[in-house]
């Protein structure tokens, strides 16, 4: 056997780089049709949560499959599968969602670093734990349980989230809108 054919056959032995060589590098159609149909479902101001609920279980479903498939590769088809799993229902959905969204930022998406904060505090949120970023508000009953003191402004600016500061303006304008949205 030859020196060439010999590096050829360990560097293919390696899965790695196999991987690497075989991914496609365009995103997959069918996860970039489920994420606009659940951005699409949020968009409305009048929203039916009940019909969103039973569609949101139907792209989960279709996301998993996709998942076990090994069909999704690029960053951005692990983006859109985090934002799927966000809008889960149970704790193990919003820990999916936080792995999902590493691996995105693992392929080089800076942007989905915010994805990964939120899920990770909804995941907390989730589980009786309080989140750590404030990318949860929960209506009038604000952030809370929210843990402010364990990730510093800095570290928060660096994950796309907005400083302490900020947030309270966020949570102020939020209940400033429902105010006005209930009165008569």
């Amino acid at each position: 056997m030859s020196l060439l054919a010999l590096i050829s056959l360990l560097l293919l032995a390696d899965p790695a780089h196999a991987r690497s060589l075989a991914a496609p590098t365009t995103s997959n159609a069918e996860m970039t049709r489920l994420y606009n149909e659940d951005q699409s479902d949020r968009e409305p101001d009048e929203i039916d949560w009940d019909k969103v609920t039973a569609r949101d279980e139907q792209r989960r479903l279709a996301t998993r499959a996709l998942l076990t498939a090994g069909a999704l590769h690029t960053a951005e088809d692990y983006e859109h599968a985090a934002f799927i799993f966000q809008h889960g229902s149970k704790a193990d959905d919003y820990l999916l969602a936080h792995t999902l969204a590493m691996v995105a930022v693992g392929k080089g998406d800076k942007s989905s670093l915010w994805i990964a904060s939120a899920t990770l505090d909804r995941y907390l949120m989730m589980i009786g734990k309080p989140q750590v970023y404030g990318t949860q508000f929960r209506g009038s009953m604000g952030q809370e349980p929210y843990d402010r003191n364990l990730v510093s402004d800095a570290l928060r600016s660096e994950l796309g989230v907005p400083a302490l500061a900020r947030q309270a303006e966020q949570l102020e304008a939020l209940r400033a809108a429902r105010a006005a949205a209930v009165k008569p």
